[in-house]
């Protein structure tokens, strides 16, 4: 069964163990309350040793006792917001299953997850309904006995309330928060109950990201640019293991942009070689996952071609075998995708960049003001763009050089991610040289795009032929991509104008 994520709001609140339950019929809306219900809970929760997951809000757990039995992964985005995932319990196995582990593994990586705490809880459940008897919240009285199992045995109790909206607006989560603050309780200190079990284990036993500094110094905006892109990647992770539309590109894009960062302001860095190390490792990732994402843009791009042509002028199965050809080498694509994100290589890949990023230290440079040092650098990019649109610029439209071409848009994607990280220093020249930048990269995108599916498509032909079919269709394709990439060079020849470079300021 694959985790179905849900959205929930909720307050939590600690109370002494004394303390009498508030009015809930006092609560605008509120109608009447049920006749409680009382549940007993235990729940087992997963970690790495060194409580990776409770360090970032994540909890992992294995609860029998009531209706939402079976597993479930919670991450709290913020304090009154959580995302849920639930996975039925399996007779077979006690592991963690497969759909909820594939969503933690950017945390977990190589390490076994373990049980690092076990809970039971006395639960008592009041639903609070409105004039039509619908609920419109859940009122919750927990007792909790906490044994921590890792790092060290433990043990605690204390007593908790939880105020959850069912399907009402948020006034009325306010009102309940009022009621309880008003009848003795206090906002719940802790991020969760694994959270509040662990104590000073959470504390002690892990190493937390440490973000940059926020000051002026050229090195911090990069470690900030850089902060970004690892989120991306944490963030597509579990979407790209399971296949969602579009999570390979927008992790290709934040490896992309790291590597090219690394680039441009290594310099501002003080260990230039873990730099060097960690930009070839980026290259490798990129490259795994480019060879899925243009399959996936290439059939794409010919679906459409097909779905826009003349039925008279498809000769033969051409959407079959483009379908059959590009969906077998996408699958095999994405298998290498997902050897390498389940591989050592890039689990090694993370842990140096959250190390690089981590310990924020910074050259001689990279400590100067931002406004002096980062223009300097920028101006480099733009005359390495200048330099290759001057040699691909002696090819007249129509018959140019696509590896030369090509390494135009890659100097101009360059120029554009260090113009994209250097937007804190809020100068309008920078934000149009980003803009400028983008331009050129997606016309010199559109042409490269021509170039890989014009091979494909000769292929296809010459394989058509050598079987009997018509091959007439994928000629025709070819001369429509032709003239695509015609069109793409004669609006990078007209559209380019010369980058004016950065002045540094005082």
């Amino acid at each position: 069964m694959d985790a179905e994520p849900a959205s929930e709001t909720e307050r939590k609140f600690d109370v002494p163990e004394n303390i009498e339950l508030p009015q809930l019929t006092d609560l605008p809306g509120v109608k009447a309350v049920d006749q409680p219900i009382e549940h007993r809970l235990e729940t087992e929760y997963f970690d790495t040793a060194d409580l990776r997951l409770a360090s970032r809000s994540i909890t992992l757990g294995r609860r029998i006792g009531d209706e939402d039995a079976g597993w479930e992964l919670r991450h709290s985005a913020r304090a009154d917001e959580r995302r849920d995932h639930h996975a039925r319990p399996r007779r077979t196995s006690d592991d963690v299953p497969k759909t909820l582990l594939q969503r933690v593994r950017v945390y977990s990586r190589d390490s076994a997850l373990m049980p690092v705490a076990r809970l039971r809880t006395r639960r008592i459940v009041y639903r609070l309904r409105d004039d039509d008897g619908d609920a419109v919240a859940a009122f919750t009285d927990d007792h909790v006995n906490a044994q921590t199992l890792h790092p060290e045995p433990a043990s605690q109790s204390w007593r908790e309330w939880d105020f959850e909206l069912c399907d009402a607006p948020k006034d009325l989560l306010n009102a309940g928060n009022n009621l309880i603050l008003a009848a003795g309780g206090h906002p719940s200190a802790h991020g969760s109950e694994l959270a509040r079990a662990l104590g000073t284990f959470l504390h002690n036993t892990v190493k937390r990201d440490s973000s940059p500094p926020s000051t002026n110094r050229a090195g911090d905006v990069v470690f900030a640019y850089l902060q970004e892109q690892l989120e991306v990647i944490r963030d597509q992770d579990p979407r790209v293991r399971q296949d969602d539309h579009d999570a390979v590109h927008k992790m290709r894009v934040a490896t992309r942009r790291l590597r090219s960062v690394l680039a441009t302001y290594g310099s501002l860095l003080e260990d230039r070689d873990t730099v060097h190390v960690v930009r070839g490792e980026l290259r490798w990732l990129a490259g795994v996952l480019a060879t899925a994402r243009d399959t996936e843009v290439m059939q794409g791009r010919l679906m459409e071609m097909i779905a826009n042509e003349p039925a008279e002028l498809l000769s033969g199965p051409v959407a079959r075998r483009i379908e059959t050809e590009l969906g077998g080498d996408y699958k095999k694509a994405y298998r290498r995708v997902m050897r390498a994100l389940n591989g050592k290589r890039y689990f090694r890949l993370l842990d140096s960049l959250e190390s690089l990023i981590g310990a924020s230290t910074l050259s001689p440079r990279g400590a100067k003001p931002a406004k002096k040092a980062l223009p300097p650098l920028i101006n480099q990019d733009i005359k390495r763009l200048r330099r290759a649109v001057k040699h691909a610029r002696r090819h007249p439209a129509g018959t140019g050089d696509p590896s030369a071409l090509h390494d135009v848009r890659k100097d101009a994607k360059r120029l554009r991610y260090a113009a994209e990280a250097a937007r804190t220093l809020g100068r309008k020249e920078t934000e149009r040289l980003a803009e400028t930048a983008h331009g050129i990269q997606k016309i010199l995108g559109d042409y490269q795009d021509t170039v890989v599916t014009r091979a494909l498509l000769r292929r296809l032909g010459a394989e058509a032929f050598a079987q009997g079919e018509n091959a007439f269709s994928y000629g025709r394709l070819h001369a429509l991509e032709q003239s695509t990439a015609v069109k793409a060079e004669a609006a990078f020849h007209r559209g380019w104008q010369r980058i004016p470079t950065l002045s540094a300021k005082k």
